[in-house]
């Protein structure tokens, strides 16, 4: 009988045992090596040893594996079942989330049990089972941290940069040296599987339908304008990021590709510490303090951030547009050429304070307070020329015209999130838990622009003759209410219950104000000018249910049902808009544990639901640019995904593979529609127009070449195919298809005496839109940092392309009326140094576990097309 069972000592880089196989004829019987106990009863000895067959007999070793320190629980810690001598494992398996591991079938006799994972050493002891005592409880088994002492500042094993873990792979942003002093977009590139371009749009898995979280709940900065909320936050306060691609149904229902989870630095040690940060670059600087108190019952956490980042930006617009009806009813074609040279500055500062209070060991309270403050500023001068073929010029007012124009557009937000917590612990080794949460979050959004037209027969832009201003305002109130429920019911099965209640509302303010002569003074455009008012209710309830089939398969189903209530209302409009709908969404995952311990095969399906935030909502009509005009939809309905994954994970001495095939289909989706009027303007809008179908592959890698240098890469390919029965229906370009790609590497290298070095690069494909695509492009960074006063501090200084001053970015789309490319110039050479201190004594304090809110049942926004919203 094969046994084909590795020890791996967890992501620590090094193997514990060789990887041969252990095996024995099939019926033999144990022999113990010689000088050892006998493994049964008359059993011969023998110069050479032969293994037991295992599994063989009735015997049964369990316990929990704990940090020395916190005893807490070691999550994924790797155990191996040896023989009293030799390193050839026997038997193997890996404790769970909460530390606990068993081996069962095992035969009499002696043999050591070794426990390792990644940060400790490793603990090895003899173990018996005796005829009649053939179950052996260890309890607690402890690791110790691979710890230094510096002068009062703990220095504890570092972890890898890329760990794989069974539901996701988590990406160390703190060991990463090129993070320091740059911002969330930053940290997000690096993380497997996802993509930020240099616009702040987030992927996953070539996808924009992903739900992001911050510390495992919702956060009102990421509530509307991702790639806004990205510069909000400074990377030297992300710990890790968390990539889950196939969440369970105790999940919110959202995001079709998965969710990102930014997990923030925090401190559960006893006594007072912190750290204090400065970064200063040529493209954006920071600073931050954490402050954080501990003792007895009693904890207090806290850090503020501000920041300003400042860029050129440089764009293009060229487009035909076909159809056009000119001043005298002919029917011609129209040429718009646009050039656009700005600068952008922005800052502002975040702050977060949280409180613990632990009365006893079973009950823990916890408040917390997060709030944020952000504005920037963008000035333009813009040249526009619109023509008709035979040399024909559009006066039919002064919008459509030849011109120059002086641009300003303002951009103010200012949010908080409350949160509650109470939790209901059962026992130290207890898996029942209940929990309650509360969280109020509020996001309040001011943008505007102001416009001064001038003609290009004025080239000193002297007289004016055209104004324009428009401001919007937009505000999101979110109150949540959940509560969850974890009953074992054996040993090997689990239900987890739950249920939650989100209410929405949002509101918008908006109006234009125009003077068509320049001198007249500013006067209201009623049909641009409104106030929409949205609320949206869910009520859900969910419960899964998890079993251990054998030693080789677990089994996880789960279903969520939810009724959503959703009404919007135009002020003096009579009939509000309204729509409510209940959904049943299934999740199911099936986990082969291979021979090899940590290797395991996962077949999920999922369906899942995303509603459209107030991005794509906002009814607000962007005429920035009286040529492009960006307008959100109002009705727009949920769009629901199917989704199939396949996945296979491995550890290969110090090497980590994760390899997934998945597809997607989404029907209803929400994409962007490009819409071509008689008078040469393109109306960009959102519709449940399309039918959304990926199929991909994702190759992830990680390993150590050597102890001191890590490697890991990421490649995503998948086909995508966009289809719109409505657009073909209207005559317009209804279909769109294509292979896409991206990939990245991630290098790290620590020399002596505190130095070390980091590499990250990263290239991607054009990326396909159902009327058109954008551009191929590459980022890379590097980054040098050096250890000063004996650890207590660092000093890093990085820098981001620095052999190319711009990234150019372009979007292709064609509508069948228009053809039209749009390209940005992105100033993303940088160079920035960063210096961090830390300070404090410090002593272990075990960290209580926490559930979080996730509210991740709502399509977020895009970045980079102005769009009023939060």
């Amino acid at each position: 009988m094969k046994q084909s069972l590795l020890l791996l000592l967890a992501s620590s880089g090094v193997l514990a045992t060789s990887g041969a196989l252990a095996q024995s004829a099939p019926g033999a019987k144990p022999v113990a090596p010689t000088g050892a106990p006998t493994g049964a009863p008359g059993a011969p000895a023998t110069k050479t040893a032969v293994l037991p067959a295992a599994p063989r007999g009735s015997g049964r070793i369990s316990g929990t594996v704990l940090d020395a320190a916190s005893k807490q629980p070691v999550e994924f810690a790797t155990v191996a079942l040896l023989p009293a001598e030799g390193e050839q494992p026997l038997d193997g398996t890996v404790a769970d989330d909460k530390g606990r591991f068993t081996l069962k079938g095992l035969a009499p006799g002696s043999y050591r049990l070794s426990i390792s994972f990644i940060g400790y050493g490793a603990s090895v002891q003899p173990v018996t089972l005796a005829e009649g005592k053939m179950s052996l409880d260890l309890g607690t088994v402890s690791l110790t941290s691979q710890t230094k002492q510096l002068e009062g500042v703990t220095v504890t094993g570092e972890r890898p940069v890329v760990e794989s873990k069974p539901d996701r792979l988590v990406y160390n942003a703190a060991q990463d040296a090129t993070n320091r002093g740059g911002t969330a977009a930053d940290v997000l590139r690096k993380a497997p599987m996802v993509s930020v371009d240099p616009d702040g749009n987030l992927q996953l898995r070539g996808s924009g339908n992903v739900r992001v979280l911050i510390n495992g709940k919702p956060s009102a900065v990421v509530a509307g304008d991702i790639a806004e909320a990205l510069k909000q936050l400074p990377a030297d306060q992300i710990k890790n990021v968390e990539v889950i691609t196939s969440p369970s149904a105790k999940y919110d229902a959202e995001g079709s590709a998965g969710i990102i989870n930014i997990v923030l630095k925090e401190n559960n040690l006893q006594g007072v510490n912190g750290n204090v940060g400065l970064a200063a670059g040529t493209r954006n600087s920071n600073g931050n303090l954490a402050l954080n108190a501990r003792k007895g019952k009693f904890g207090l956490s806290s850090a503020v951030n501000s920041w300003v980042f400042y860029s050129p930006g440089e764009q293009r617009v060229d487009r035909t547009d076909r159809g056009v009806v000119s001043v005298d009813g002919i029917t011609t074609t129209g040429r718009l050429m646009q050039r656009n040279e700005g600068r952008t500055l922005g800052g502002g500062g975040n702050g977060r304070i949280g409180l613990e209070f632990e009365p006893s060991p079973l009950h823990t309270f916890s408040l917390s307070l997060n709030a944020n403050a952000f504005r920037n500023r963008n000035r333009a001068d813009i040249y526009n020329t619109y023509t008709l073929d035979q040399g024909q010029v559009d006066t039919r007012n002064p919008l459509f015209g030849n011109y120059t124009r002086d641009f300003e557009q303002q951009f103010r937000t200012q949010s908080y999130d409350l949160t509650g917590t109470y939790t209901r612990n059962f026992g130290p080794n207890s898996r029942k838990e209940w929990t309650v949460l509360a969280q109020h979050n509020r996001n309040r959004n001011n943008r505007e622009y102001e416009v001064d037209q001038f003609s290009l027969n004025d080239p000193a832009q002297q007289n004016v003759v055209f104004r324009e201003f428009s401001p919007n305002l937009s505000r999101n109130l979110e109150t949540t209410l959940q509560t969850d429920y974890v009953q074992p019911l054996s040993e090997k099965q689990t239900v987890e219950v739950g249920v939650k209640m989100i209410d929405r509302q949002v509101e918008s303010e908006y109006s234009v104000q125009r003077d068509s002569t320049g001198q007249r003074g500013l006067q209201l455009i009623p049909q641009l000018t409104n106030n929409y008012d949205y609320t949206q209710r869910v009520l859900a309830g969910y419960g899964t249910y998890a079993t251990s089939l054998g030693k080789k398969y677990n089994v996880r189903l789960g279903a969520r049902v939810e009724r959503t209530d959703i009404e919007g209302n135009f002020e003096g409009q009579d009939q509000p808009f309204k729509l409510d709908f209940t959904n049943v969404l299934p999740n199911v995952a099936l986990t082969r544990n291979l021979k090899q311990p940590g290797s395991s095969l996962r077949l999920s399906y999922s369906r899942r639901i995303q509603r459209p935030s107030v991005f794509y909502l906002n009814p607000y009509r962007n005429e920035t640019d009286p040529r492009n005009i960006s307008q959100g939809n109002p009705e727009l309905d949920a769009e629901f995904t199917d989704n199939y994954e396949l996945n296979w994970n491995t550890f290969v001495k110090t090497s980590v593979i994760n390899v997934s095939l998945y597809s997607r289909q989404t029907n209803n989706a929400i994409e962007r529609v490009y819409l071509t009027d008689a008078q040469g303007r393109v109306v960009s809008t959102f519709g449940n127009v399309a039918r959304n179908q990926s199929y991909g592959l994702n190759l992830f890698g990680s390993v150590k070449p050597l102890p001191k240098w890590d490697v890991s890469g990421n490649l995503s390919v998948f086909y995508v195919d966009l289809y719109s029965k409505a657009l073909e229906q209207q005559g317009q370009k209804a279909r769109n298809s294509g292979l896409v790609y991206s990939a990245n590497l991630n290098s790290g290298y620590k020399f002596d005496k505190g130095w070390s070095l980091q590499f990250f690069g990263m290239l991607n494909s054009p990326r396909i839109q159902l009327q058109g695509r954008n551009s191929p492009w590459q980022m890379y960074s590097l980054g040098l940092r050096k250890e000063l006063l004996k650890g207590k501090a660092d000093l890093t200084i990085n820098a981001d392309n620095p052999f190319s001053r711009n990234i150019r970015l372009y979007n292709d789309f064609d509508n069948g009326r228009s053809d039209s490319r749009n390209t940005t110039l992105v100033f993303n050479r940088g160079v920035r140094a960063a210096f961090s201190y830390r300070f404090g004594k410090l002593e272990n304090k075990p960290k209580r576990p926490s559930r979080s809110i996730r509210n991740d049942d709502q399509k977020g926004g895009e970045g980079g097309n102005g769009q009023g919203g939060n």
